[in-house]
């Protein structure tokens, strides 16, 4: 995706989302450049939908032997 593949937060995640979709809203893209910008969106909806299901995976352990095991 990015030249370097830090790790990044779902808040980095949702704030890229945002900025494609803005992106995509302007209107001034090429069909070209929308299909791209589409394509990044997907990824990082992905990318965020599969930290929110690791994190939901995190806390259900929490609940269930209060404390967090490694998996």
């Amino acid at each position: 995706m990015e030249g370097t593949e830090e790790k990044r937060s779902i808040e980095d995640d949702l704030r890229l989302i945002e900025e494609v979709i803005a992106r995509l809203e302007n209107g001034t893209l090429t069909l070209e450049e929308s299909l791209e910008e589409f394509k990044k969106g997907v990824s990082l909806v992905k990318e965020a939908n599969d930290r929110l299901g690791e994190a939901g995976k995190t806390l259900k352990l929490l609940q269930e032997n209060g404390e967090i095991n490694d998996f």
